[in-house]
């Protein structure tokens, strides 16, 4: 269990309480958020980067969830418009080229009331001086680089807000040490 798990865990389980039997998990990555799932479900996991085919398929396997895996990016979703009821995407917003037209993606292809349920680490709030704003400014390259493209100045609450998503819950929260440069995060749920 990582830093972000452990950090975020609570969050992931209130997010994911009542979840349906499908859910479409953009950059699924290594499968870390399978635990949260119910055992029997299935996991659309869209995710480019083949190097975690090999250890999603595992977890799959580990948390007994259906897999159906889509080896493309959030970007361009190979999947009917209206066709899902919950998109899953969590610290995923900072490494996509486009977020805005990921979140195109998602609400193109949820059904109306589907929900697009997220975490994200955010940009420190603009103006801000402190210990994060500062970090980021001076760790954002070397960042990017080490952490696959990890933007850490994104706004990404403006862009789901600007999302054309019909409601938005979101809430913030500042993980510890807040020194740490991905310290702000959004979470919550957008209804299409």
């Amino acid at each position: 269990e990582g830093m972000f798990d452990r950090a975020l865990g609570d969050i992931k389980r209130k997010l994911l309480d009542d979840h349906p039997d499908r859910i479409v998990e953009f950059g699924s990555g290594p499968g870390t958020n399978m635990r949260y799932l119910r055992p029997g479900s299935t996991l659309v996991a869209v995710e480019p980067n083949a190097a975690m085919h090999k250890p999603l398929a595992a977890a799959a396997a580990a948390h007994d969830i259906s897999l159906e895996l889509l080896a493309c990016g959030a970007e361009q979703v190979p999947l009917d418009d209206a066709s899902v009821d919950t998109v899953l995407c969590t610290l995923v917003l900072c490494t996509v080229p486009d977020p805005a037209q990921a979140l195109a993606e998602a609400v193109r292809i949820l059904r109306p009331g589907g929900q697009l349920l997220f975490i994200e680490h955010v940009a420190a709030p603009p103006g801000s001086s402190g210990v994060t704003a500062t970090g980021q400014r001076m760790l954002q390259r070397p960042w990017r680089w080490l952490f696959e493209g990890c933007e850490l100045r994104r706004s990404t609450e403006q862009t789901l807000a600007e999302a054309g998503f019909g409601h938005l819950e979101l809430q913030r929260r500042t993980l510890r040490p807040a020194a740490v440069p991905v310290s702000p995060m959004v979470w919550g749920r957008a209804i299409r």
